[in-house]
């Protein structure tokens, strides 16, 4: 019956093109031994949605039981949220594999506790990074309310900058409501109308938006004239 071979690896992440790994891997090896397979990807980890292959390879072989030890070098390289960080150090636990990391050096004594009071300690440890988490985020909720000011006008944030999203040009609804006033159908209007993003490439509105610009541009505030919105 053969025995899987474990194996230690660094994970490496930057946010930018302007980071290198270079100054986390010289850290990393200071703790780490000199055969430790790196794992290295340019990504945010700020969104929850970005998907980061050479980390889900990582979750992989942890789950398959080929990884014995993970080096970083601080533990937002994995996940700045505390709660999916939790999520990470319960799968480590799971499958016994240590994890280490430059920054976070204090966590290194609670590899030396003994069993099985090292697996009390760790659970301690871990729903402690679990509730700062929850904490954090029920404090970041806090701010994002007191800074914002909603008005007949619209929702604002602390220093002016109006929520939501971005109207369309002046220019764009005047011609919408240009060809309304001539007769245009919504189906034609949207056919005849672009806007332009930054590199200048045009695109169509949608028929739904010209209804938006002329209901909330009659003077009534409910345009009674408009066709139906299949037309």
């Amino acid at each position: 019956m053969s025995t899987t071979i474990k194996k230690s690896v660094c994970y490496i992440r930057t946010s930018t093109a302007l980071q290198t790994p270079d100054i986390q891997l010289r850290d990393i090896y200071t703790i780490a031994p000199s055969n430790i397979i790196e794992y290295v990807e340019q990504l945010s980890a700020w969104k929850e949605n970005v998907k980061r292959p050479v980390f889900e390879q990582l979750l992989t072989e942890i789950k398959s039981g080929k990884i014995e030890a993970v080096y970083v070098w601080d533990w937002d390289r994995i996940y700045r949220n505390r709660n999916r960080l939790k999520e990470f150090l319960l799968l480590c636990q799971i499958y016994g594999v240590q994890l280490h990391s430059y920054r976070q050096s204090w966590f290194e004594q609670f590899h030396q506790i003994p069993r099985p009071f090292n697996e009390i300690v760790m659970d301690m440890v871990v729903n402690l990074i679990g509730w700062i988490g929850e904490e954090e985020s029920e404090k970041k909720s806090s701010r994002v309310k007191m800074a914002v000011r909603k008005t007949t006008k619209g929702t604002f944030s602390h220093n002016g900058k109006k929520w939501g999203r971005k109207g369309f040009p002046q220019q764009t609804i005047n011609r919408v409501l240009e060809l309304h006033r001539h007769g245009a159908s919504i189906r034609k209007i949207a056919g005849e109308v672009k806007t332009y993003d930054e590199n200048n490439n045009a695109k169509a509105i949608s028929k739904s938006v010209v209804q938006k610009i002329i209901v909330e541009n009659s003077e009534s505030g409910v345009h009674k004239s408009l066709p139906p919105l299949s037309l």
